[in-house]
């Protein structure tokens, strides 16, 4: 694990009550174990493992993994050997996150052996958002952008996948990104790099983007509609999407939610389902791949990626990291002043990199002191955390 005694900002822990940290950790994650509870018919056993794990994860100290367990070496080498024993409160809380998907997954049966092996505990609710009334609705806002210039739809359809969940709101945007905030006088973009992530991507049709998922359902659609557009228009011959090998993070994105979204487009009427007929095809002649990394569930920072992930990203013309948590694990999960220059956190990563991303924890980096300035006035550091506001940043 690397030395954080002498790094310029502090790692984030969940040992400070009242923090955002500490409510994941505290709150979060007990409501999360209730909601999966409710999800399945789950048998006696699986009962008692659940209770088991809210009382250790608020309560308890980290426990080593079962001598058996297919992936003890790796966590090793992640580093449960050095927190084991120790409060999940008092880890980094990238770490404790994703250690606690780990063991709910163990809790549920998904690793198996047995009838509940790879039952994705959060099935129910990707599937019940992404059948629902409000995806009929913004795939057939796609319609409406058929009128517009080719660079103007994809424009639309960067802000669509930028806003994930609020796609609706992403499609009604100008293409300069400059809506408002909570308040008028805040943008909603608080860092828009749009323009250059455009000029990385010609229409030469050779280009390579890696797209590193986030969720799946109504975040994961508009993911694949720009990636079609992509690829029908020629900014790129070939899409490497990345999603997790097992669930993760609630609605985290695997290869069954890939093909979950793509069904869902393919029985969709109009442009939708053109998009998806593209995308089916594609996967069929190699122009897009899906990849489920093990490192994709790493309690690490980017920084630390193994050498084949490493190659990958440097052959791909841009790297394009979705959402909050790929932010956190690309930047580092640090308190960093607002105005720390992303081009220097992001140093490290092997290409060219973009991150799109609501805002919905503390990192940050990037931010000129003017905007850090409107939004802290505005509303103190809530900001941050809201989802309300969101970032395109690039670094060639």
């Amino acid at each position: 694990m690397p030395d954080t005694a002498s790094e310029p900002a502090p790692v984030l822990l969940g040992n400070e009550p009242g923090s955002f940290p500490h409510g994941v950790l505290a709150e979060r994650h007990p409501a999360i174990i209730r909601q999966v509870r409710e999800s399945f018919p789950y048998e006696p056993g699986q009962h008692r493992a659940l209770d088991a794990l809210l009382a250790n994860c608020t309560e308890g100290e980290i426990e080593p993994l079962p001598g058996d367990a297919r992936d003890r070496d790796r966590w090793t080498a992640w580093g449960l050997d050095e927190y084991v024993g120790r409060s999940w409160f008092d880890v980094p809380w990238l770490w404790a996150e994703s250690h606690f998907y780990r063991r709910l997954l163990d809790a549920v049966g998904w690793f198996g052996p047995g009838a509940w092996q790879g039952i994705d505990p959060f099935r129910p609710a990707k599937t019940a958002e992404l059948d629902s009334p409000e995806t009929d609705e913004e795939l057939a806002a796609l319609d409406g952008l058929a009128g517009l210039p080719a660079d103007e739809r994809g424009r639309a359809l960067l802000h669509g996948s930028l806003w994930g969940n609020r796609a609706d709101l992403g499609f009604s945007l100008s293409a300069t990104g400059t809506g408002a905030g909570p308040r008028d006088d805040v943008p909603a973009l608080v860092a828009d790099d749009g323009e250059r992530l455009w000029s990385l991507l010609p229409p030469s049709g050779t280009n390579t983007l890696c797209l590193v998922a986030d969720n799946a359902g109504r975040e994961l659609v508009p993911d694949l509609l720009l990636v079609a557009h992509l690829l029908a228009h020629g900014r790129i011959g070939r899409a490497v999407l990345h999603v997790k090998p097992y669930p993760y993070y609630v609605s985290d994105a695997t290869t069954a939610d890939v093909v979950d979204a793509l069904r869902r487009l393919t029985r969709a009427e109009g442009a939708a389902a053109d998009h998806g007929r593209l995308l089916w095809s594609a996967l069929a002649d190699g122009r897009l791949t899906v990849r489920a990394h093990p490192f994709s569930c790493a309690p690490l920072p980017y920084a630390d990626m193994p050498g084949d992930l490493r190659a990958e990203f440097a052959a791909a013309t841009v790297t394009v990291l979705k959402g909050d948590l790929n932010y956190r694990r690309l930047v580092g999960d640090r308190l960093w002043p607002p105005t720390t220059p992303f081009a220097d956190v992001t140093a490290y990563f092997p290409g060219p990199v973009a991150a799109l991303r609501t805002l919905k924890s503390d990192v940050i980096t990037g931010l000129d002191a003017d905007t850090e300035g409107a939004l802290v006035a505005a509303e103190g550091q809530r900001w941050r955390t809201s989802g309300t506001h969101a970032l395109i940043q690039v670094r060639r």
